[in-house]
């Protein structure tokens, strides 16, 4: 009946406004552009958290026998992100619950090591756009950093989202989740390593240079 077995996959696009989406993806666009040309730097930045519940989906196994991975209670290592367009990772971690207090230390301690006219690329989580986060964003853009905001329901634009995809599901091991300190010493070579040892690759921006003044 031509039917194929295949997995289900959310689908979040008809949640999106289309013309909010396709004004910020210009704009996201134009900044990518002047990133590559070094006219800025610019970051992606997310949460994620690990702990002893592996995502590893397949490994080498002998013909006939299993290789159950135990998802055990554990310590989650909570860890704040900013990646930036040439595989430059900076990472905060913290033990329990993220918050907005904590996300804010983050940035602030991040802008005072910027050398130039920088951006942040953030999702609308509320810990993004609380009262408080607001207030700072006055205080970055004087020193040039800036934030700019991805549109709801658009996780596919955030590079980040990619990483945090490739440690969880490709580059984290089996052995790596035996105890919480096997997790950190994998994650700190991860992160330690991304760029040479572990790589993603995003392809090259050709935009119109007119479509840049229209959306800078």
């Amino acid at each position: 009946m031509d039917y194929r077995w295949k997995r289900f996959r959310k689908w979040i696009k008809p949640l999106q406004n289309k013309e909010a989406y396709e004004q910020k993806v210009k704009r996201l666009h134009a900044l990518l552009y002047l990133a590559q040309t070094g006219s800025i730097d610019l970051y992606f930045g997310d949460e994620s958290g690990f702990c002893l519940t592996p995502c590893v989906p397949y490994g080498w196994i002998k013909k006939g026998e299993h290789a159950p991975i135990l998802s055990q209670r554990s310590t989650r290592i909570n860890v704040f992100g900013l990646l930036s367009t040439n595989n430059e990772l900076l990472t905060y971690q913290k033990s329990g619950s993220l918050n907005a207090d904590f996300i804010i230390e983050c940035v602030e301690a991040f802008s005072t090591s910027i050398s130039k006219f920088t951006v942040i690329v953030l999702d609308n989580a509320s810990w993004h756009t609380c009262g408080l986060w607001e207030v700072k964003k006055e205080e970055w853009e004087q020193k040039g950093l800036y934030i700019f905001l991805l549109p709801k329901y658009s996780p596919h634009l955030n590079r980040i989202e990619r990483f945090w995809k490739q440690v969880k599901y490709h580059w984290l091991k089996a052995e790596d989740y035996l105890s919480v300190e096997a997790l950190k010493e994998a994650l700190y070579t991860i992160f330690s390593g991304l760029g040479t040892y572990f790589k993603l690759d995003f392809k090259k921006l050709e935009v119109d240079e007119n479509i840049i003044l229209n959306c800078v």
